[in-house]
């Protein structure tokens, strides 16, 4: 059995194959484990878990193109990529956007920028400050 990650999150969404691939995807993440309902994907540094929403809930997201954003969750994930801009391609052709790079903003020695998942999930790419030249 693989050790435990340090940092674990969990992203409940409806359609659970589409954002994990997703994520998979955008974060050049390793599929660990998979059921029907989850998937669970690794990094050297985290582990991420995408979970079918439970059909009560699911009955009551509607999904759109472009996802809309789902900002009254309290919680954003940040991720830590080599280059953002490397990754703008990724997140559009997985069904995500990022906002325009001039939205980007540093802070702590690192660039930060915001994007949405499929369905709508705010979640955040970080970079390093040696790196921000992509800008």
């Amino acid at each position: 059995m693989p050790a435990a990650a340090s940092i674990h999150a969990v992203v409940y969404a409806k359609e659970a194959a589409r954002v994990a691939l997703f994520y998979e995807q955008v974060l050049e993440l390793v599929r660990i484990e998979e059921t029907s309902s989850f998937v669970l994907l690794a990094g050297a540094a985290y582990e991420l878990s995408v979970v079918a929403m439970p059909a009560h809930l699911a009955e009551q997201v509607w999904l759109q193109g472009p996802p809309a954003p789902r900002e009254e969750t309290p919680i954003k994930l940040s991720f830590l990529v080599p280059a953002i801009e490397a990754r703008r391609q990724v997140v559009l052709t997985a069904g995500g956007s990022l906002k325009p790079a001039k939205a980007a903003w540093s802070w702590r020695g690192q660039l930060h920028l915001d994007g949405l998942d499929p369905e709508g999930n705010v979640f955040q790419l970080r970079q390093l400050a040696a790196q921000n030249h992509a800008f």
